[in-house]
């Protein structure tokens, strides 16, 4: 039986809290804080997971996250790369880790949940699943078609005009690279990961798997969408799902039997040309209820503008 045909999957959970998901909500663009100012729960007991780039100038960020804190039982944050750029325009300054670490100290504040805090444990009836957020950044070893090297890949996206923007604004200071940046990041989560206890749902802004990279209508823009050093988490931490974000096009996909769904709502370019969600977040545990039509109308090569 397939984990989405598994009870914790099957019962539409219209009596009880729900484990809910969005991620991209790129509130620096009116119409998207406007939908996320219309993020409300479904019951009184609901659990948000915010899967990133919520926004890129630090006040609005506080103001995305302190209005869903108010709203949700637990609400659990993991960083994007738009929330780690160093905005010229945005009075916070501050710069890799140190942004990082400044982002979790609000987080703290409103008693939101970050990679850096004791995993919760959401209880789905009877069955208690720990919701990990992770961040692992990349590492530029998601090549796209055709490449064989990071050096490769680079050439064909400059020559392509596919330069994702954290290569200007997201610094990894004090580390001297991304790459070093994120192989610190994997080993950190692997140590926190290796102490969790039953099922999981891991929880990621970049995919952790390269299968739902296959749609891009840019397969350029591969190289800062992950690390392939995350490929067999699902399996090795005992996966019930795993939700992640960046890639602006919502759908889930099975992956050896687990479904990795992706939360994001995305430009309003976007999301005003394919539709959207009938509920702006997703039901973690119910991911292939909403609009299959929604579904069916953005599973397609799509073009994403970091």
């Amino acid at each position: 039986m397939s984990r989405l045909d598994s009870p914790i999957h099957r019962e539409i959970r219209s009596t009880g809290p729900s484990l809910l998901a969005v991620s991209d909500l790129h509130i620096g663009h009116k119409a998207n804080r406007e939908l996320c100012a219309q993020i409300e729960p479904r019951h009184p007991g609901d659990w948000l997971i915010v899967a990133g780039d919520v926004a890129e100038q630090m006040a609005e960020i506080e103001w995305a996250l302190r209005l869903l804190a108010g709203r949700f039982t637990k609400v659990i944050w993991v960083p994007g790369n738009h929330e780690l750029w160093t905005d010229p325009g945005d009075p916070c300054q501050l710069k890799g880790v140190a942004r990082y670490d400044h982002l979790v100290a609000l987080c703290r504040s409103l008693g939101i949940a970050t990679p850096e805090d004791p995993f919760p444990v959401f209880w789905d009836g009877e069955v208690g699943v720990t919701v990990a957020p992770l961040f692992t950044l990349f590492d530029y070893s998601m090549l796209p078609p055709g490449t064989y090297t990071k050096e490769q890949a680079f050439e064909l996206a400059r020559s392509t005009g596919v330069v994702c923007t954290d290569e200007f604004m997201l610094h990894p200071d004090p580390y001297p690279t991304r790459e070093a940046w994120c192989a610190a990041r994997i080993e950190y989560s692997r140590k926190r990961l290796a102490g969790a206890v039953g099922p999981t749902v891991l929880v990621n802004h970049w995919p952790l798997v390269q299968d739902p990279l296959t749609v891009l209508r840019n397969p350029e823009f591969s190289l800062w969408c992950g690390t392939t050093a995350t490929a067999d988490w699902a399996y090795r931490y005992d996966a019930r799902a795993v939700v992640y974000g960046h890639l602006h096009i919502p759908r889930t996909i099975s992956v050896n039997g687990v479904p990795h769904v992706e939360a994001s709502i995305g430009y309003p370019f976007e999301w005003r040309r394919y539709g959207m969600r009938p509920e702006l977040y997703v039901d973690v545990f119910d991911p292939v209820r909403p609009n299959i039509e929604f579904a069916r109308a953005r599973d397609r090569r799509h073009e994403h503008i970091a």
